[in-house]
This record gives C-alpha cells, structure tokens and sequence, in this order.
C-alpha cells in the first residue's frame, strides 16, 4: 500500500481519549482523487469527480465507524451559524451554516477546510459532538460561540465541552491587506497581538490559530487543545487555498476534519 492510500488523520489527545466518540483531521493522503485534488479531496464544491470525492468522504465515514457511509456537510459560507442535525439533509438542502452539531450515533459530521480552522467539539457525557469551519470572518464573526450555544441547546454542558483546533494556515503564511488589519482592530485593539510584520514595509500577517484558541479559551469550557499544522507550505500534507492561487492552479481541493458519537 503506497503513501497515497493511506488515510493519516491526526487525533487530538483530550478528544481521543472520551469513550463513545471518534474523531479525525484528515490530511490529503488516503483517497481516490488524482492531480492537483490528490488524493483524499472531500470538496463537493471543487471541480474534482464527483464520483472520486465521494468515495473519499465514504472512506473518512468507515475509518471513523459512521453508519450509512456519508459524512454530513454543510454548505460553508463564513457565516456565524450553526445548526443541529438528526440525519443527512437532502443533497440539494444544504443548510448555508459553518458548524453542525449532532447526538445520532454513527452521524459522522464534518467541516472541510484549505487554510481556514477546523475546530472539533464534544461533550463526553452528554455525548454531544460537532464539527465547525472558522475562517476569519467566522471567528471574528462568532462560529465558535454560535457552536457552543447550540451544543447546549442539544443537551451539552459548557463546563463538560473539550474542542481542538486541527490543520490550518500559520501566520508566517497569512499575509493580509491593511483593511483586513483595520476591520480585525475596529472589533476589539487588543487583537493586535495577533498580526505581526516580519519585514520591514512589508504587510502584516495574522495568526488565525491563535486567535482561535484565544476564543476557545474565553468560552467557559472544560478544555481545549491545538493540533494544527500550517496547511500552506509547498510540500504541505494538506490543501491550500493559497498555495493554490501561489501556484496559479485552477482550483484546490478540501481537506475534511469529522467527529462522530460512536
């Protein structure tokens, strides 16, 4: 069996030490999609074989032991909303939400990803989980208290919630433009802290995973862990929105971050 066919999620170790859930960031190795998505592509938004992605996401549902070989997406708009499922929603009624929280064992749910934050969530007694999609504007737009508070609507305790944070862009590759810089600081000054300039007159760049754990720790839960490696790099293990547009490809793929009640 080749590099390529080998799924390799990476586990955080809070999440994976709870009985009765499962929990993976995948990378880009384990799938059947082939050049500039290969291999493990779980973006029905791309422009890959709609066949080879979803036999992808059916091999993501098996390795963390989903029922029904489907793993249930939202349509990711960089929204502050998330919703609670009970089953799959019909194909053509995607909910436009950045994180799904659900209680049905074997409901595998996911959030994809190419630079943005994956962030997994569980409640190890109430058996509560979800999945969320924080890019900037979500997480300056409230994804991560939105997941939470529908979490609880679901029958989670705040104090009980662990969350990690999976791959996503480091700042030494987030260059960002100054109204970018302005809007982040119209919020809040003390999130200057999260941009630094590395060279002299050159742009700043933003430290999306740090910003992320800052709002994972003011949210009151019990626990919270990184397990993010930069996904930009040219040698990257993971899809890069960026790395794409650097490269001048025509499109890129998605890599998937899912957790399931067992």
């Amino acid at each position: 069996m080749t590099l390529a066919e080998r799924l390799k999620p990476v586990v955080a170790p809070q999440l994976d030490n709870v009985d009765g859930i499962q929990h993976g960031f995948f990378s880009r190795y384990g799938g059947v999609s082939t050049g500039i998505y290969s291999s493990l592509n779980c973006g029905l938004g791309s422009d890959d074989d709609r066949d080879a992605v979803l036999e992808n996401r059916i091999r993501v549902c098996r390795h963390l032991g989903g029922q029904g070989d489907r793993v249930l997406t939202v349509h990711q708009c960089h929204s502050a909303v998330a919703v609670t499922a009970s089953d799959h929603f019909p194909a053509d009624q995607l909910p436009q939400a950045d994180a799904i929280v659900a209680t049905t064992p074997g409901l595998v749910v996911g959030a994809l990803a190419a630079d943005c934050a994956p962030v997994l969530f569980a409640d190890p007694v109430a058996k509560v989980v979800a999945a969320a999609h924080s890019g900037w504007r979500g997480a300056v737009g409230g994804i991560l208290e939105a997941t939470i508070a529908e979490m609880v609507k679901a029958g989670a305790e705040r104090s009980r919630i662990l969350a990690a944070l999976g791959p996503a862009i480091s700042q030494s590759a987030y260059e960002v433009g100054p109204e970018f810089e302005a809007q982040v600081l119209s919020l809040n000054a003390e999130n200057s802290q999260f941009f630094q300039v590395f060279s002299e007159g050159g742009r700043a760049h933003f430290d999306l995973p740090g910003f992320v754990m800052q709002k994972l720790g003011g949210l009151g839960i019990a626990g919270f862990e990184s397990v993010t490696a930069c996904t930009s790099p040219d040698d990257s293990d993971y899809f890069s929105y960026r790395r794409s547009k650097r490269l001048s490809e025509p499109d890129y793929g998605r890599q998937i971050s899912a957790i399931v009640v067992a």
